[in-house]
């Protein structure tokens, strides 16, 4: 226990260049604190002691802003940072080394029964506001960009940003996609349709303001007639 309890905040200082003691790590992370509380209700879930296990996790969500449902899988060196509004569902299953910004849903799409909550492999870095929804998989050492929505599985050693949640880096190299090609395609197709209804509006006009000339002088030059014959 207290070898699991050391590499906690060892993983700390790996992360964190802002921690300067473990006295002040042991007292003042919240991300800590959270993953000591939840290996308690998780302790208690597993043994059918639910109650107490929601209250352990329920007491972790008011001191530290992170809810983490005792059911949740949790792997070792796990490291929350500015851990606030974090939420992991209950199903989910979280591997070794992986990095945790605030903001970040673990979810589960529906009321469905069963594995509904994603499965985070080993060195998953998940950044700030990323939503991950349903029983989907993060794949090893993968980044999730900040704000992105996860919707669909994602291939180990890739980066994925966006709304929702697209591939744009795979085992280093670049992921030029293909409806990347056909959204510009669409984009420049509309931007010509808009350029010919003006050319058509702009002639219109042009037409209109001739003929109205026109008949300002046929009106002149009766005018004209009429005093010259009188």
């Amino acid at each position: 226990m207290f070898k699991r309890l050391r590499e906690d905040i060892d993983v700390v200082f790996k992360h964190d260049p802002a921690a300067r003691s473990a006295f002040e790590v042991i007292l003042t992370y919240s991300g800590l604190h959270a993953i000591w509380a939840h290996r308690l209700s998780h302790w208690l879930w597993k043994r059918r002691m639910f109650f107490l296990a929601r209250f352990t996790s329920q007491l972790s969500r008011f001191f530290t802003g992170i809810e983490i449902h005792p059911g949740a899988t949790v792997g070792r060196r796990l490291f929350i940072d500015h851990g606030m509004g974090i939420v992991i569902g209950e199903t989910c299953e979280i591997g070794d080394d992986v990095v945790l910004f605030q903001g970040v849903t673990l979810g589960g799409t529906g009321k469905e029964k069963g594995k509904r909550h994603p499965t985070v492999k080993d060195h998953v870095l998940i950044s700030t506001g990323v939503k991950v929804i349903g029983a989907i998989t993060l794949g090893e050492h993968s980044k999730i960009g900040a704000g992105s929505v996860v919707l669909n599985d994602v291939p180990p050693n890739s980066t994925v940003v966006g709304i929702p949640g697209k591939v744009v880096v795979q085992d280093g190299i670049r992921i030029h996609r293909s409806d990347e090609h056909e959204e510009l395609v669409t984009q420049v197709s509309q931007l010509q349709e808009q350029m010919t209804e003006l050319e058509n509006k702009l002639k219109l006009l042009e037409q209109r303001s001739g003929t109205g000339d026109d008949k300002n002088l046929q009106h002149t030059n009766t005018k004209k007639r009429d005093v010259h014959s009188n």
